[in-house]
């Protein structure tokens, strides 16, 4: 994204609103630009009936990308504590299952669906803003609902990547992953962003 013109209207405000009165929870004063959002999206097939989870949707960024991908395929759920996010989303995106809860819960969110596994898992969340229990714990639940194959991508913010919190969540992610690779920066979000792609959960 190059300016803030690349979201949806109804998204910034939202957003804003939510970053003052819980700056650590959600991160950013704006939702992530449509070029972060098709490089974390772009593990999910072309064709089948894949179930991909989000978490930390927020006000939709990655969720209007993902639905665009599925095509009316497959599954969507998406898990978000915040409130306004989550009844936003509801009502914006209806073919998306949309869930008040955390992401440590996500093991017994698909079980209580009659769901095995995810194929693709999605993050939105701010890892540098979390200690290292609760990033380890969210890690855990999403290596314990991936398929073996299955994929996971997230992204740090390049200002932040060399934080205590981000260099520990990195490794982190080797540690959970035989394979984590870095994305080339996505200059054109605000701020500039990185992913990282991670396949095979251990």
């Amino acid at each position: 994204m190059t300016t803030l013109h690349t979201h949806c209207d109804g998204d910034t405000m939202p957003f804003v609103r939510e970053f003052v009165r819980d700056p650590l929870g959600v991160a950013s004063l704006v939702p992530s630009g449509g070029a972060l959002a098709r490089r974390v999206t772009a593990p999910i097939a072309a064709s089948g009936q894949p179930v991909v989870v989000e978490l930390g949707p927020g006000t939709g960024a990655f969720t209007r990308v993902i639905q665009a991908a599925l095509g009316g395929r497959g599954l969507h759920l998406a898990l978000e504590v915040n409130e306004q996010f989550t009844r936003l989303l509801a009502a914006r995106f209806p073919g998306v299952d949309v869930i008040p809860a955390d992401a440590r819960d996500l093991p017994e969110v698909l079980g209580g669906r009659g769901i095995d596994r995810a194929d693709v898992v999605v993050s939105g969340l701010p890892w540098a803003a979390f200690g290292a229990q609760q990033q380890t714990g969210i890690l855990d639940a999403i290596t314990g609902a991936l398929q073996p194959g299955g994929a996971f991508t997230t992204f740090a913010y390049v200002h932040a990547r060399w934080s205590g919190p981000a260099r520990r969540f990195r490794r982190l992610l080797d540690t959970r992953f035989e394979e984590v690779v870095v994305g080339r920066t996505v200059w054109a979000n605000v701020p500039p962003a990185l992913v990282y792609h991670c396949r095979r959960p251990r």
